[in-house]
């Protein structure tokens, strides 16, 4: 995998707000982790699977609708890589993301400066 094209697309997805875009790089059965979920809803810290994930993304995208990411730097592990970035609120995050066999994402971790 080139993880610089992958993050490159990763963040543009993102800035276009394009939601089946966003969507295209994970799994079906995509695991969430972020204190964002609580930002935008009354949920759990986590979620799981595409529908539960494209529902809390579409209120966060409505939410913020000048959403846009810098990416600062990526840096890859064992079938991951860990995105840091600029995301909302003037917060710097990142996003640690585990790949399936096909190449989606399936397990995403996010961590973000107060």
């Amino acid at each position: 995998m080139d993880i610089k094209n992958f993050a490159s697309q990763w963040i543009n997805s993102w800035n276009s707000h394009n939601l089946d875009e966003i969507l295209s790089h994970y799994a079906d059965d995509i695991e969430i982790t972020t204190p964002m979920i609580k930002t935008f809803t009354n949920g759990e810290d986590t979620l799981k699977g595409k529908e539960a994930v494209r529902n809390y993304w579409l209120k966060a995208l409505d939410k913020v609708p000048d959403l846009h990411f810098i990416l600062y730097d990526v840096t890859y592990g064992i079938n991951s890589v860990a995105l840091y970035y600029q995301s909302i609120m003037n917060k710097k995050a990142i996003e640690v993301m585990f790949f399936n066999d096909e190449g989606k994402v399936n397990r995403m971790y996010a961590l973000y400066t107060e």
